[in-house]
Order: C-alpha cells, then structure tokens, then sequence
C-alpha cells in the first residue's frame, strides 16, 4: 500500500506494529481496519456471492487476526499475512454456500486448452503472415480518455471482473484493482510466479474482450 494511503501516525516500522497489536492497542486495531478494510470488502466480494456475504468474512478475517496476531512470524508483511486469511476464509464460505471446489483447485483456469485470446483472432498457418492478427484487438488510442473512464466503461469493466473465473478474478482484483505486486499477489494467493501470469493475463484478456465489445456497440449507435 502506498504510504500515502497510510494513516497518519503509522508506525514506520513494521515490528512496533504488530507489536502493538499484541499488546491490545485499540487504535493501532483501528487504524489498521481503516487502511485495509474498504479494499478487503472489494476482494472477498468477488469470491463470495453478495457484498453483505463479504462484509462477514472481513468481520470473521478482522477477528482471526485479532485472535491469531501472536502466530504471525514475519515471513511475510503484514498485509499479506491478512489477505491471505481473508481469500481463505472467503472461499470457505465460498465452498460452504455453493459446494464448489477450493480457489486452489485452478485446474481449469490453467489448462493450456483454454486461449486467453480466440484462435479465430490469428491468421492461419498457410498464411503469408502466419499466426497474425486477423481480427486485431481494437486502438483506443482514438477513444478520448474521458470515454475510457466514464461510468458506463467502469460498470463494463466492474461486470466483466464478477464473471470471470475465481482464480483470474482474485488475481486480477489484487494486480490492477488494488494495486500489488505479483510477488505479493503470488505469497497471498498460494500461486506460482507463472500461474499467477497466466491468471492475470486470461483475466485481462476478458476485461478487454467486454471492452471491444461494448464500444463496438457504442460505435454501432453512435453511426
């Protein structure tokens, strides 16, 4: 997290932390439910199946962390020691309420059967340009940046993250929603540097999917 986004008074030292933590301190509790309670509602509610269903789990997360803060050892930070018990605990409930399998079963989602882009896409191999774009994705560079960001464009892009499968979706989520490193993103989800790759990439693949599509039918009206 940015340590701007950081409230004031945050200990610059990761151990006075969790220190403090330990010892009970309220508001350092209080400080830490204001920095990442807001973004461990938008992860958990794109696992589980309604926001009030999310809300829960970061309820049942902020006591696991308040109860289990003296098992933390510092392998990881601090923050990712709590998404990791978060995206547990949400696929718990996940597992519990539709009897799906674990996020950690992502067999499908990264089976080489399943092209993050169509084939359809790419000229054929008899070819005089083999493999390229047939149908290439579309330039936005003539979209002004207003459309781009508009309401309408983040509500695509919000529809397309909730469709996508868990594991793209929790990747996705932590990479480009909230802003974390692929190592970070990897150590809390339990992946691989390559399946957290793969994840991201077919994720966002589908994100741009929608996008062309729905300004492909803005275009459409618009002529």
């Amino acid at each position: 997290m940015p340590s701007s986004d950081r409230p004031t008074r945050w200990p610059a030292d990761e151990t006075v932390l969790v220190a403090a933590l330990r010892a009970g301190d309220e508001s350092v509790f209080a400080q830490l439910i204001s920095a990442y309670g807001d973004a461990m509602t938008r992860v958990a509610a794109g696992i589980v199946s309604s926001r009030a269903v999310a809300e829960e789990v970061v309820q049942e997360t902020w006591l696991a962390v308040f109860t289990g803060i003296h098992r933390f050892e510092g392998r990881s930070s601090l923050r990712t020691w709590i998404f990791r018990i978060l995206m547990n605990t949400a696929n718990t409930q996940r597992a519990r309420d539709a009897r799906s399998v674990p996020f950690t079963d992502l067999g499908p989602e990264l089976s080489s059967d399943e092209p993050p882009v169509a084939p359809e896409r790419f000229l054929p191999p008899d070819h005089r340009w083999p493999s390229g774009w047939a149908t290439p994705p579309s330039s936005w560079a003539e979209d002004p940046e207003a459309r781009l960001l508009s309401a309408e464009t983040l509500d695509v892009i919000r529809r397309a993250i909730a469709v996508l499968p868990p594991g793209q979706r929790a990747v996705v989520m932590l990479r480009d929603v909230e802003g974390w490193t692929p190592e970070e993103v990897s150590e809390a989800l339990g992946l691989s540097r390559g399946n957290q790759r793969v994840l991201l990439h077919r994720a966002r693949s589908r994100i741009r999917a929608a996008l062309e599509l729905w300004m492909s039918v803005q275009q459409a009206a618009a002529s």
